[in-house]
Formats: C-alpha cells, sequence, structure tokens
C-alpha cells in the first residue's frame, strides 16, 4: 500500500488537532510536521516534500494564498478557512478542495478523496493557480511577499514608492531596494487600496512619495517622487491624479 506524507499548516491549535485526529483512521496517510505560521510551513514544503498540506488560508505575516506563490512545486493542496458561505465559492474547484472550519469527519474524509484522486494527474497546480487568481480579486492588499535568491522579503505597502511593469512581471521599488515578482500590473491596481495611483502602463505610484508634479514636453507632465526618481504621466491619467492630489 502506497503511503502519502502529510503535513499541517494552521495557526490554531484546535483545527490542528482536530485534522491529527482526523488522520487516525487514514492508514495510507503518514503525518511528518505541523506547523502554526507561513513561513515555517514554507520552509518544512521545501524540506520535507509532503504530498499532501493541510493549509489554512488566513494566518498572521504569511497567509496561505502568499505561501503559494513562494513555492517552486505545489503539492495537493487542502485548504482549511474560516470563509463565510459566500467567500467559500471561490473555492468551489474541481481541483483541490477546501474544509470550511468547523468541519465534520465526513466532509474531511471527502476532500481526500478528492485528492487522493488527483495524486499522479498534473490538475492540482492549475486549480491552485485558478483559486490564488479567485480569492485575490477579494482581498485587499496590505503587503506584498517577493522571493529572491532563496530570501523572503514581506514588503509593506507604505514601504513602497512604484511600481513598475516589466513584461509578464513587476518590478517593485522600495527604499530598500527593487524586487521583482511574477505579477500583473492590472492585478495591483485593482488590488492595492486608494494610497496608490496607476499614472501610467508602466507605472503604479505611492501617492505618499509624490514630490512634485512637472510639465514635460508639449501637453506630457511627470512626477517627480521622494526618492528622486521621475515618471511620466499619460494624458489620461493626468485629470484622475490631479483630482486625487486635489489640485
Amino acid at each position: 500500500m502506497t503511503t502519502y506524507k502529510v503535513i499541517i499548516i494552521e495557526d490554531e491549535k484546535l483545527a490542528r488537532d482536530l485534522v491529527k485526529n482526523y488522520l487516525l483512521s487514514q492508514s495510507s496517510l503518514e503525518l511528518i510536521g505541523e506547523f502554526e505560521d507561513g513561513f515555517s510551513g514554507l520552509k518544512a514544503i521545501n524540506e520535507l516534500k509532503p504530498d499532501i498540506v493541510f493549509l489554512d488560508v488566513q494566518m498572521p505575516k504569511l497567509t496561505g494564498l502568499e505561501l503559494l506563490e513562494l513555492l517552486d512545486e505545489i503539492p495537493h493542496i487542502i485548504f482549511t478557512t474560516a470563509y463565510d458561505e459566500y467567500a467559500i465559492n471561490a473555492f468551489d474547484l474541481n481541483a483541490v478542495d477546501y474544509l470550511l472550519k468547523p468541519f465534520s469527519k465526513e466532509r474531511f474524509d471527502k476532500a481526500l478523496d478528492k485528492v487522493f484522486q488527483k495524486i499522479g494527474s498534473n490538475n492540482s497546480l492549475n486549480g491552485v493557480n485558478q483559486l490564488k487568481t479567485q480569492v485575490a480579486e477579494k482581498t485587499v492588499l496590505d503587503k506584498i511577499v517577493v522571493k529572491s535568491n532563496n530570501n523572503i522579503h514581506v514588503i509593506p505597502l507604505n514601504e513602497i514608492n512604484y511600481i513598475e511593469s516589466e513584461d509578464d512581471y513587476v518590478m517593485i521599488h522600495t527604499s530598500n531596494g527593487k524586487y521583482l515578482k511574477h505579477q500583473t500590473m492590472k492585478f495591483y491596481e485593482e488590488n492595492l487600496d486608494s494610497m496608490f495611483i496607476r499614472i501610467h502602463r508602466s507605472y503604479i505610484v505611492n501617492i505618499s512619495q509624490i514630490n512634485n508634479i512637472e510639465k514635460f514636453g508639449k501637453d506630457t507632465y511627470q512626477v517627480i517622487l521622494k526618492s528622486g526618481a521621475t515618471l511620466k504621466v499619460s494624458r489620461s491619467r493626468y485629470q484622475e491624479l490631479r483630482a486625487m492630489l486635489g489640485f
């Protein structure tokens, strides 16, 4: 009989204990670790290479979805979440499953059955990516998490000067350096709070970092940031920028 390695990443002890109790009836599963935060869970996935992960969505410092963004190889994921019934529609995908807290043994076993059917297929990654996109559409960002040379950087929004388009990536410029992330400008335009504005197809700017707006050529403008960076403002965005700055 094949044995599958399992880890639990969950910040609530009661929820971890519940999963461990339910796992006792699954002879084909071996629990190889439990972790109460996203950072230690991320390290465990990379080092232990589990087959199945029970992953909490909402955790401090590093959420379950942010953790997934940092993985090179994604195992089979069963999400645990306290989202309400309306929000949970985003999780209702065929390729991954979720457990809505508090969950029954019957619901737990059903989630595992779905995963067993998908082990050996390549469908789970597509489902996870689809899930990440759908949940992100419902969320206002409070930070950006970036992986660079095996280091993880958690960037508070107030430290971001501007975001620059780099083909299929974005470059996040801060006072402490710049970080490349595989994400779209459209995503950040839709999910950053009102302190950010898109001034050009290539730039999203933190309003608090704008030092001045200058005319640049005929009917064109540029913003000068406190960092000294100079960024073009498109004609279509100029009036919106003026209105937001109140002049």
